[in-house]
């Protein structure tokens, strides 16, 4: 975005330096659009008053009086010629040339005739003289106008190829982090799978202990609730916890398993399970249940299934090979009591949250 305005400003700069010409073109042009769309008026020539040569007299000018006609005046000749045909009439006066109408009208109306308009007719268009302003000339451009406004043209071009290729490197730019950026998620992905891999090696390396019912080879109706070793690797069991309890249903057993003071406690000795190998964690038996009931009543009602006898427990053990913050697991573990008139049994029951492994 900065480039693009620092191009623009460029642009502008320029656009500047050619506005005076442009100026000064447009006027001229408006400038001979009006003197030609409305000439300038120019007074009419004043008319010239009709003269007549020097040698005849103005219209209003008296004549002067003919010495030819004149019989008082004039040369001896002549009156002497007057005198010497008195008889034959009047003498004959000299022929003079006729005076124009002017002359002989000086303050009647005025004639017909075209007066003399300096040697034209006065009813032949005059010719008009219209000024016209000379278009104004441009101004000359300087040396050093030139230089800048080429300097101009060259730093515009210089800064639209460093925008150019400014652009160019931020794309590639923009590339190599997309491209590092998949490198860097395939990465991951790759070390999360690694990662997954080597936690299910360990995962089947491990301990796994296991509970199951079996039933009691000395005791009649009687069970036992073994712990097995069914991983790779040995375990020692570190603490043990169960409880007793009587519910109608599963439903009615606490979301998570309670044993209230009866935490976990480790064993009275060291065990340790080799793999494949068991251990007893709880005895149960039909004289067992009897002993729970509290009343006649209540056992009759665990006789007909109306309430449940539920044996749940925990079993806390580690790894003796994996590193210390990764050696503690848990099994938790829950079973039913099915009480019969001849014959009993004890089967694995419970939520998820009653049979669990860690």
């Amino acid at each position: 975005m900065l480039a693009k305005c620092l191009a623009m400003a460029v642009v502008v700069l320029a656009l500047q330096q050619m506005q005076p010409a442009a100026f000064a073109a447009e006027a001229t042009a408006r400038t001979e659009w009006q003197d030609t769309a409305n000439p300038p008026q120019t007074a009419p020539a004043a008319p010239q008053n009709p003269t007549r040569p020097a040698s005849q007299p103005a219209a209003n000018s008296t004549p002067r009086p003919n010495p030819a006609n004149s019989t008082t005046t004039g040369s001896p000749s002549a009156r002497s010629a007057g005198q010497a045909n008195p008889g034959n009439g009047p003498a004959r006066q000299p022929a003079t040339r006729p005076a124009p109408a002017e002359s002989a009208a000086p303050n009647g109306p005025a004639s017909n005739a075209q007066p003399d308009c300096g040697g034209f007719p006065c009813d032949t268009p005059q010719p008009r003289v219209i000024a016209v302003n000379p278009p104004p000339t441009a101004a000359p451009w300087p040396l050093h106008e030139k230089i800048l406004w080429a300097a101009y043209i060259v730093l515009a071009l210089l800064g639209y190829a460093g925008i150019m290729l400014a652009l160019s490197v931020l794309k590639k730019i923009e590339r190599q982090t997309l491209v590092a950026e998949a490198a860097a998620q395939t990465a991951h992905d790759t070390a999360n799978a690694a990662l997954l891999s080597a936690q299910a090696l360990v995962n089947a390396e491990r301990p796994w202990l296991l509970v199951t019912v079996e039933p009691s080879l000395t005791v009649e109706n009687g069970f036992t609730v073994v712990a097995t070793n069914r991983g790779r690797s040995p375990a020692e069991i570190v603490a043990t916890a169960e409880r007793l309890r009587i519910a109608a249903d599963e439903t009615k057993l606490p979301r998570q398993p309670e044993y209230g003071d009866r935490e976990a406690a480790p064993p009275m000795v060291p065990i340790i399970l080799l793999p494949g190998e068991s251990t007893a964690l709880k005895p149960f038996s039909r004289e067992d249940a009897r002993e729970l009931c509290e009343s006649d009543e209540q056992f009759a009602r665990i006789e007909t299934w109306e309430e449940k006898i539920f044996l749940h427990g925990r079993v806390v053990y580690k790894d003796l090979i994996a590193a210390p913050e990764m050696q503690q697991h848990q099994t938790n573990w829950c079973c039913w009591y099915i009480h019969g008139r001849q014959k009993s049994g004890l089967v694995i029951a419970g939520g998820p949250e009653y049979n669990s492994h860690t």
